[in-house]
């Protein structure tokens, strides 16, 4: 689950990570509100939306930037120069690299205070699944997309694991310090607060990943998350009433969010072959097999290993109200799901839904031959498939063939 940056800032901050001041506002007299209230002579006007680039971005009403992207900052300007920057962004849809070309509307702004800066800094705390420990990666290059420093500069990315039995150490701190390059007793003493308010906050909030970007060092010696990307772990939510409490559905592919009510896990994609697997690895496998034979995925879709007729169903309609979906290939291996109770749902779901594109179905374990007789009998135009191979060229040549 992710949440937006003044969300993010606003817990950080619970736990001691310096941010700098800000209010939400949610319409323009809040906006006027919040100005007031930080009283200037800068303010950054940010437009929130679940994507990153917003400054780098443009809104569809004035594509050629010349009221700029998603953040304007405003120097020496007057409470009405901040609104008339948030009435160019509130309620307009922005578009970013991350957003693709519709955009996202923008609901809310970040009004925060200006700041004062010397150095731009990158900043991050995650999972690394190959040592199996919340890791710090770090670099001296501030402001870009971290992708494209490991492609031009990966010696500039420095990576620190943490020991789950001691937790953030004084060493570490220490060795992020020096290799950013913050040397002075007031920036590491500023820097090794930060990094230990961000590691707390990871671990008791179930965090999948906090970034920083820029973390910025000011001409007072000081760090600040001059941007906080912070994403959740669903799996932990249950935990955390208050984190659910943040999350705007808004932000949400609709089909996404009916599918975490259903308890499947499913992301939409830009393909045309719908997805129905049970196994998260068998479901990459599906996907990378429909590529192999020259088509594209719309989705990854998992019914997991305890699906109910109903929520296979469920699953079947959220695909096919893809309007992107030309076929749909049904790939189970049967163990705790047993391939009859699929075939029901898949059976059931046709026949309420209806079915206007070509449908393969590959099943395959406990119940195989009870799974496909349900199907023979049913007297729809389900295609059977023998095994993966099989199933993603028969799908690819049924959605090229109509």
């Amino acid at each position: 689950m992710n949440i937006h940056e003044y969300q993010g800032k606003e817990l950080l901050a619970q736990f001691g990570v310096a941010t700098p001041a800000g209010k939400v506002a949610f319409n323009l007299d809040e906006v006027r509100q919040a100005a007031e209230a930080l009283g200037g002579p800068v303010w950054v006007v940010k437009s929130q939306i679940h994507a990153g680039g917003r400054g780098a971005g443009h809104f569809t009403h004035d594509p050629e930037r010349v009221n700029g992207g998603g953040v304007k900052v405003v120097v020496n300007g007057t409470i009405d120069d901040v609104v008339k920057a948030a009435e160019n962004m509130l309620g307009k849809v922005l578009v970013t690299k991350q957003t693709g070309p519709e955009g996202k509307q923008v609901n809310r702004l970040l009004i925060a205070d200006g700041v004062d800066i010397e150095r731009e800094l990158y900043l991050a705390l995650l999972v690394d699944r190959g040592s199996s420990r919340v890791t710090i990666v770090a670099s001296s290059e501030g402001g870009m997309e971290i992708e494209d420093v490991a492609a031009e500069s990966p010696e500039k990315i420095i990576q620190v694991a943490i020991d789950p039995a001691t937790g953030i150490q004084g060493h570490h701190c220490r060795t992020i310090c020096f290799a950013l390059g913050l040397t002075e007793k007031t920036q590491m003493k500023s820097a090794t607060k930060f990094l230990q308010g961000m590691y707390k906050a990871f671990v008791e909030k179930d965090c999948a990943m906090v970034e920083i970007n820029p973390l910025v060092v000011t001409k007072q010696g000081e760090v600040s998350a001059l941007d906080a990307k912070v994403s959740f772990d669903d799996n932990a939510l249950f935990r955390h009433p208050d984190l659910q409490e943040m999350r705007d559905e808004t932000e949400e592919e609709a089909s996404e969010l009916e599918a975490v009510k259903w308890d499947l896990n499913y992301v939409k994609l830009d393909g045309e072959i719908g997805c129905m697997v049970n196994g998260a690895g068998l479901a990459m496998a599906t996907m990378d097999i429909i590529k192999l034979y020259g088509s594209e995925p719309a989705n990854f879709l998992d019914v997991g290993g305890g699906a109910t007729e109903e929520r296979v169903k469920a699953a079947f309609g959220i695909i096919t109200r893809d309007p992107n979906v030309k076929g749909i290939l049904v790939n189970i291996f049967g163990g705790i799901m047993k391939c009859d109770i699929i075939a029901n749902g898949v059976v059931a779901a046709v026949k309420e839904l209806g079915l206007n594109v070509p449908l393969v179905v590959r099943l395959e374990g406990t119940n195989v031959e009870m799974g496909k007789q349900i199907m023979a009998e049913s007297g729809l135009n389900i295609i059977p498939a023998d095994n993966l191979a099989d199933a993603a060229e028969k799908i690819t040549q049924a959605v090229k063939g109509a």
